[in-house]
This record gives C-alpha cells, sequence and structure tokens, in this order.
C-alpha cells in the first residue's frame, strides 16, 4: 500500500509540475469568434478616440509633418511657408482625416498590441509567456525608434529629389502625394528596425545562432549596407548612410540579444 501511495503521489507531482505549462483553456469556435469580436471592437473604439484626438490637433500636426518640405520646394510658397495642393473643394477636409486617422491609429497601437497580447496568451505556454511580453514592449521600442529617425532623415531624401531639375521643373506637390511619401519613408525605416527582433525570434527557434552570425558577420553586413542603398528613396548620400549606421548598430543590438538569451 505504501508503494502504490508514493506512485500516485509521483504522479499528483508531475501533473502539478506539468500544468503551468499548459495554462491555456480549451475554446470552442463560436467562443473564439466572440472573444476576437470583442477585442476588435475594443481596438476600433480606441482608434476613433485616437482619430478624434488628432483631428482636435490636426494643424499643429499637419505643421509638424511639413517641417522637411523645403519652402523652395513649392512655387505658390507664401512668405517662406510651403503649401500642399489639394485639387477639389472637399479635398482639404478629407486630407484632415486621413491624417487624423493615421494619427489617431498610431496613438491606439498600445492598445492594439495588448489586445492582441490578452487573446494569444491563453493559449501560451510559461516559457513562451516569458518572452512573448518583452518581445511585443521591445517591438513597439524599436519601431517607434525607426519612425522618429526615418522623420529626422527624411528631409535628405526630399531636398535632393526636389532640387533635381528644378531649373526645368515647377514643384507642386499633392497633399496625397506628400504623406503617401511620408508614410512609405517613415514605414521604412520602422521595419528596419525589428531586425533585432526578428533576429532574436530566429535564434529562438533554432535557425540561427550567436556562433553562426559572428562568423558570418562581415557577409551579413556588407549585405545590409546593400539593401540601405536601395531601401531608400532619392539619390542623396545621406539617407544610405544613416541608414547603413542603424542597420550596424541594430545588428550588434541583435548578437548581444542571442546571446544573452543563450546563456
Amino acid at each position: 500500500m505504501a508503494i502504490f501511495n508514493s506512485e500516485a503521489s509521483a504522479q499528483e507531482t508531475n501533473v502539478d509540475d506539468e500544468s503551468p505549462e499548459l495554462e491555456g483553456a480549451e475554446m470552442s469556435l463560436v467562443d473564439h469568434l466572440a472573444e476576437i469580436r470583442k477585442r476588435l471592437f475594443v481596438c476600433i473604439i480606441a482608434a476613433v478616440i485616437g482619430s478624434i484626438l488628432a483631428f482636435i490637433f490636426w494643424e499643429p500636426i499637419l505643421t509638424f509633418l511639413l517641417n522637411p518640405l523645403p519652402a523652395a520646394a513649392d512655387a505658390l510658397s507664401r512668405n517662406g511657408q510651403p503649401k500642399l495642393i489639394v485639387s477639389g473643394i472637399g479635398e482639404g477636409f478629407s486630407t484632415a482625416l486621413k491624417l487624423s486617422l493615421g494619427v489617431g491609429i498610431a496613438l491606439a497601437s498600445p492598445i492594439w498590441i495588448y489586445q492582441l497580447w490578452a487573446f494569444i496568451a491563453p493559449a501560451l505556454t510559461r516559457r513562451e509567456k516569458k518572452y512573448a511580453l518583452p518581445f511585443t514592449l521591445i517591438g513597439v521600442v524599436l519601431f517607434a525608434a525607426g519612425l522618429a529617425v526615418g522623420f529626422v532623415v527624411l528631409r535628405f531624401p526630399i531636398n535632393w529629389l526636389i532640387q533635381f531639375g528644378q531649373s526645368h521643373f515647377t514643384e507642386l506637390i499633392t497633399a496625397d502625394n506628400y504623406f503617401s511619401f511620408i508614410l512609405f519613408f517613415m514605414l521604412a525605416f520602422g521595419v528596419v528596425f525589428e531586425l533585432p527582433l526578428v533576429l532574436t525570434f530566429m535564434a529562438l527557434v533554432g535557425i540561427v545562432n550567436s556562433k553562426m552570425l559572428a562568423q558570418r558577420r562581415t557577409y551579413i553586413l556588407v549585405g545590409l549596407w546593400i539593401v540601405s542603398c536601395f531601401i531608400t528613396p532619392g539619390a542623396d548620400p545621406y539617407s544610405p548612410v544613416i541608414l547603413g549606421v542603424a542597420f550596424t548598430v541594430l545588428y550588434f543590438i541583435s548578437e548581444g540579444l542571442i546571446r544573452l538569451i543563450g546563456k
């Protein structure tokens, strides 16, 4: 009897030890859909509130985003202030709405990330949860840093592209064209700054390791510098250099993170 009792206790202990790894509860398809709908509703409400706040301050936001645009870019500029072109009666209002919506979505991004985390978390093991939350926070910080660096660098390609052929062309920049250019440029920098997160995730799933990265460091850095020459619009020498330096710093940060996780 003592032997049977000890075996039962050992089995119970093993179950208790393994149960924290399987903390998620099973849900039906209908429950999953209801959960997704609820969290999407919260995300949409957050984006709407952020857009309303951004629309209240759309003029200061627009003025701030016009900083990289030189006054010489527009033949209709007055008093040294660049002006964007709108071609319809309601285009100015629709541009303000689009601008407010974009800023509102950016302001609501922490809510979006939290809702995504709250939806995925119940299905994760304890080890996965340990990495998921830091990865989410680091991803947000890196993306925001990429947007900031992209905005600082933005004036260099804009100046080069506007000055190209200025003696033969008259610049009339539309609001849609300008904000589309800004979106693409800053988004490229935001995605590039996710490099440490991507490499660290690849290390966690066993695709790469710190030793492999150290052995091929020269080839990887040369490849990243080549990519930096093609990912930025314009032919100014500043943007590729700044992006190449950012690539290099982010790569060494990635190596450090992978070594730290390995230990």
